[in-house]
Order: C-alpha cells, then sequence, then structure tokens
C-alpha cells in the first residue's frame, strides 16, 4: 500500500516541481533584476520606463525619480516604473522604405499636393 500512495502523488510532486521551475523560479529573477536596476539609477543614465519612452535621469529621490524626454522637458515618475538601464540612445538610424510616409513625402505617395475636384483614385473602384 506504501508505494501505491507514492505512486498516487507523485504525478502532483512533479506538476509542482514544474511549475515551480517555469513559472515561480523566473519571476522571482527577474524581479530581482529589476530591483537592482531600480537601486543603482544615477543621474545620467538612459533609462527605459514601463511604459517604453526612453530619457535620461536627471535627479534621483527616495520614491521618484526625474527623467529628461526632450531638451529640456523633464517627467517625474515613481522609481518602480524604471525598468531597465539602456546603454545609449535609442535612435532610429534606419531608412524609410518606399511605402512609409516621410515629411518630405505624404502618405498619399504624391508631392503634387491635393488632387483637383472630381478626379478619381482608382483604388476607389470596386
Amino acid at each position: 500500500m506504501s508505494s501505491n500512495n507514492l505512486a498516487t502523488f507523485l504525478p502532483l510532486v512533479l506538476i509542482v516541481l514544474v511549475f515551480w521551475f517555469l513559472v515561480i523560479r523566473p519571476t522571482r529573477k527577474r524581479q530581482q533584476q529589476v530591483s537592482s536596476v531600480q537601486s543603482s539609477l544615477g543621474p545620467g543614465s538612459q533609462v527605459m520606463l514601463s511604459s517604453g519612452i526612453f530619457g535620461t535621469v536627471v535627479s534621483v529621490a527616495d520614491e521618484s525619480v526625474r527623467i529628461e524626454i526632450a531638451q529640456g522637458t523633464t517627467i517625474k515618475v515613481a522609481r518602480q516604473a524604471v525598468v531597465k538601464v539602456v546603454e545609449d540612445p535609442v535612435t532610429d538610424t534606419r531608412t524609410p522604405t518606399p511605402e512609409e510616409p516621410t515629411p518630405d513625402h505624404p502618405a498619399t505617395g504624391t508631392d503634387d499636393g491635393p488632387a483637383p475636384a472630381g478626379s478619381t483614385d482608382s483604388s476607389d473602384e470596386h
């Protein structure tokens, strides 16, 4: 009977162990990393907030951080909003593809200005 009881509880024990290694352990590790990042913040650090905003730390208080997100624009956020320190500022260095609108070329794909009255666009026809 003793081996039968062990065989009954073995699948349950295995499920608990798998749950521990796949869910609880990685979550705890990530929380420790974020806590380490938040405690090591200092002025001049490039950071990313949980909302996806990038900026430079200007000052650090006990519960909050002042971050410059544009020249002359600072915001005060909770220290917990900082999720990672970035090595260098994020810049978009890729060139736009022909399908992407650019400031010089509007999304219409032409640089001629507005379409004359009464003209139809072939994409509107069904």
